[in-house]
């Protein structure tokens, strides 16, 4: 499993607009990967409803985006793979203290 992050479509009132999805995916391919779990939309979470703007016009539904992204096929030259920086810590800690 890898975490990735993309952009996508979301529809407000005031017509379409762009927001960021963190997911958890399943590499299939090299070049390819299936979306198993959205972690985030836009810096807010997973559920409930956001606003871009603090506007009425501009509020969209954070649960249904995420709902919508999941089992998504995604291209991974269009993503952003987040390193796992729990294993790159954990690695330089090892390190530091001089384990194999």
């Amino acid at each position: 499993m890898i975490t990735i992050t993309y952009n996508t479509a979301v529809y407000t009132p005031a017509g379409w607009r762009s927001e960021t999805v963190t997911a958890i995916a399943k590499q299939l391919t090299p070049k390819r990967a299936e979306v198993v779990e959205v972690t985030d939309v836009g810096g807010n979470g997973k559920t409930g409803y956001a606003s871009r703007t603090g506007a009425a016009r501009q509020k969209y539904s954070v649960g249904g985006v995420a709902q919508r992204e999941i089992g998504k096929i995604k291209i991974l030259s269009a993503c952003t793979i987040v390193p796992d920086l729990r294993a790159q810590t954990m690695a330089g800690v090892l390190a530091a203290v001089g384990a194999p």
